[in-house]
């Protein structure tokens, strides 16, 4: 047998359970936190604007290449 008696190994599984409620609960509210996309957006709105910049440069270059010959 257990060296424990069952009520305080009961206590312990119980105690155990809320902290690992507790843990999820708090990775569940980081993960919701890091995941939101208008926080983020707000965040990074001049990296997002500089990137958009640069694509739309590209990407008009590329394409008014197609249509003009050196």
């Amino acid at each position: 047998m257990s060296a424990f008696p069952s009520s305080d190994l009961e206590l312990r599984a119980a105690d155990e359970r809320r902290r690992l409620h507790s843990s999820v609960v708090e990775l569940k509210s980081r993960v919701r936190e890091t995941l939101d996309v208008k926080r983020n957006a707000r965040k990074h709105v001049l990296l997002g604007s500089g990137l958009a910049a640069l694509l739309s440069v590209v990407l008009g270059y590329g394409f008014a290449g197609v249509f003009t010959r050196r």
